[in-house]
């Protein structure tokens, strides 16, 4: 087999297994639903294993498969482009979604819609491996939408609860407003360049760095700093920034593997590879990156505090995935781009491990997922208390686990960049370091630690039978098994990994980063070695705060577990605020939703009612008078009508002699 066959084996075989278990699924055996899907995603990733060792060894690829159109000399292809930035990211997506499928065979054992999520979450792994082996805007849009498309139905998957059908809405149309401008930007790139193909662009692009645009009025706009706003809404809408990120918390009334899927390693993460990906366009213009840098920042702190307040298992790992994906767009805008790309895929394990394990969670308390009703699952649960206290280091930043030292290098790359909203950024993400490690360790707290405060039997839920009366047990092994596996790379990647990847050349040329944004250069100067970033790790202010918010955490849900009560009553109102998510929701619900339902009464009661009303009823009033009034010639009278002829007549003859 040559390494084009094995670039097309890696996305059309999930393809195939989800046509296959989605089409006759209810026919096969209800174990051919989880073998096949798992099977097909297990070839994927043994493919891209192989396609990232022959893309170290230093062969890439950039062609097309086949060409779907050609209109006005603008060729729309379907094709792939495998480099060092593509190899990474097929690794990262196929393991996970592994890790997902098998742990699947557990979680939704008992569910009757057993082989259409299968067939959902394979078409998902699909989606995301067509969006990262893009090569054109065309493809790019594709897996775009299509994961996009997918999400819904897994965020609704349990159709029957109005708050699931409510929750999949909400994200697809918050992600609908971040598409418009993903489209708007595509549409730009295609104006300019006229080209969809990434290396054409990428080529134009600095002979355009000086052109200007006309939007309203006289003023002009860098065509470049428009386009790329443009194409990073999308990405806010995708990653889930600030203000976009509304939809993703709710996202949890799907089932945790796909929380697990949509949160770690797919559909958020989409946004981060794009910007990434698009790094020659970005890195024209410092606007744009200075827009990126503010508003990661701001989602990396102000979206962390939410999760202080959550009682919701999932939800408190929901929003630590949009902190973290606020410091990946921190880096984004500070280009340290390979810094935003290494902090994804450390994320990834991590963050798979977290949700994976607060299933398991969910599954030994019977499908209960409020904290305040857990406590003590230590002793019932090791396995999975230990693989989620490796995951839960790993994102607080505590050496030698992975998310110290992605965490750490985007920290010293916002403190070295030379952007606008630096100085914001980083003091930013180093306060949410402590924020991070509070919400994360009050979770383990109240989770697998103090008395027991669960009743035996729980409560069914999600349309499952309680069939596991009794005290929690640990889960099964296919739950417990991807757990372990995702805890190994989320001790190792971090030290293995950021040498070659930030400071050496690993990307190549998949990522363009200008000799004048030096925080990378700067990163590269203080280098000394990777005992060295740890020392000066430990003796930084970071870490230490990661200490104090652990420390913190402790104290208040450990030794004195009755504090956090009387603090929350004595800051009422912030409290408040937290959880009502800053009022986001509500002024959505008000202007938007309140505003569109305030227009539709107006045109149903100003242009329906009185307009388009008035005027079918009022000809209906008109033919009426008329009919009324011809009613009145026909009398019945013989000499009415001779009368009525003559004047005709003689009107006509007057007429004629006037004329």
């Amino acid at each position: 087999m040559t390494m084009q066959q094995l670039y097309l084996l890696v996305p059309t075989v999930p393809l195939v297994a989800s046509i296959v278990v989605g089409l006759w699924g209810r026919h096969l055996p209800r174990a051919a639903a989880h073998w096949i899907t798992t099977l097909a995603v297990a070839v994927s990733f043994v493919a891209s294993a192989v396609i990232y060792r022959d893309v170290m060894a230093g062969n890439t690829f950039n062609g097309d498969v086949y060409t779907w159109a050609v209109t006005g000399g603008v060729k729309m292809a379907i094709g792939f482009l495998i480099d060092p930035l593509t190899a990474i990211m097929l690794i990262v997506v196929t393991f996970v979604s592994l890790m997902v499928h098998v742990y699947t065979i557990g979680y939704m054992a008992d569910d009757d819609g057993y082989a259409r999520f299968f067939s959902y979450i394979c078409l998902f792994t699909f989606s995301m491996l067509m969006l990262v082996m893009s090569n054109n805007f065309l493809q790019l849009f594709f897996g775009w939408e299509a994961v996009g498309l997918v999400s819904y139905l897994l965020i609704g998957f349990w159709f029957r609860r109005p708050t699931a059908i409510y929750a999949n809405l909400k994200a697809f149309l918050a992600n609908r407003v971040g598409d418009f401008g993903f489209i708007l930007g595509i549409g730009l790139v295609l104006a300019w360049a006229g080209s969809l193909d990434y290396a054409e662009v990428f080529a134009k692009a600095p002979s355009l760095a000086g052109a200007t645009i006309d939007l309203w009025g006289s003023a002009e706009w860098s065509l470049l700093t428009v386009t790329c706003i443009c194409l990073f809404v999308g990405a806010m809408g995708k990653s889930a920034q600030v203000p976009l990120h509304v939809w993703l918390p709710d996202s949890m009334e799907g089932p945790t593997p796909i929380s697990a899927l949509i949160h770690a390693a797919t559909m958020v993460t989409a946004g981060i590879f794009m910007v990434a990906r698009m790094s020659p366009l970005f890195e024209l213009s410092d606007t744009a990156l200075s827009v990126v840098t503010v508003i990661g920042a701001t989602g990396a702190l102000f979206l962390g505090i939410l999760g202080i307040v959550q009682n919701d298992i999932k939800r408190v790992v929901a929003y630590s995935t949009l902190s973290q994906l606020g410091y990946m767009t921190v880096a984004l805008g500070v280009s340290a781009y390979p810094a935003a790309i290494f902090h994804l895929m450390t994320h990834a394990f991590f963050k798979a491990l977290l949700f994976l394990g607060a299933g398991s969670v969910i599954i030994a308390m019977h499908h209960e997922q409020d904290l305040r009703r857990m406590g003590g699952l230590r002793r019932y649960m090791p396995v999975t208390y230990w693989t989620m206290l490796i995951g839960s280091l790993a994102l607080c930043g505590v050496p030698p686990f992975a998310g110290f030292f992605s965490k750490d290098a985007i920290i010293e790359a916002a403190h070295l960049a030379g952007i606008a909203g630096h100085t914001y950024a980083y003091w930013a993400v180093t306060a949410g370091v402590f924020v991070t490690a509070f919400y994360t360790f009050r979770m383990m707290f109240l989770a697998f630690h103090g008395a027991p405060r669960f009743e035996a039997g729980g409560h069914a839920g999600h349309g499952h039978d309680d069939h596991h009366a009794g005290p929690p047990r640990e889960s099964p092994w296919v739950v417990t098994a991807p757990l372990v596996l995702l805890a190994i790379p989320s001790v190792y990647t971090g030290w293995t990994y950021i040498e070659p990847m930030l400071l050496g050349d690993f990307f190549g040329n998949s990522i363009v980063v200008r000799p004048e944004h030096r925080a990378l250069w700067e990163f590269k100067n203080e280098w000394h070695g990777v005992g060295a970033f740890v020392q000066h790790g430990v003796l930084s202010l970071p870490f230490w705060l990661a200490i104090g918010g652990i420390a913190a955490a402790w104290y208040l849900y450990i030794a004195k577990p009755e504090l956090p009560a009387r603090i929350a009553a004595r800051l009422s109102g912030l409290q408040t605020v937290l959880v009502n998510n800053y009022y986001f929701d509500a002024f959505n619900a008000w202007f938007f939703a309140g505003g569109a339902r305030r227009i539709g009464g107006l045109f149903a009661h100003v242009g329906d009612g009185k307009v388009i009303e008035g005027i079918v009823n009022g000809s209906a009033r008109l033919v009426g008078w008329t009919a009324a009034l011809l009613r009145q010639l026909q009398s019945g009278y013989v000499y009415q009508y001779a009368f009525t002829m003559i004047i005709g007549l003689f009107a006509l003859l007057t007429w004629w002699v006037i004329r």
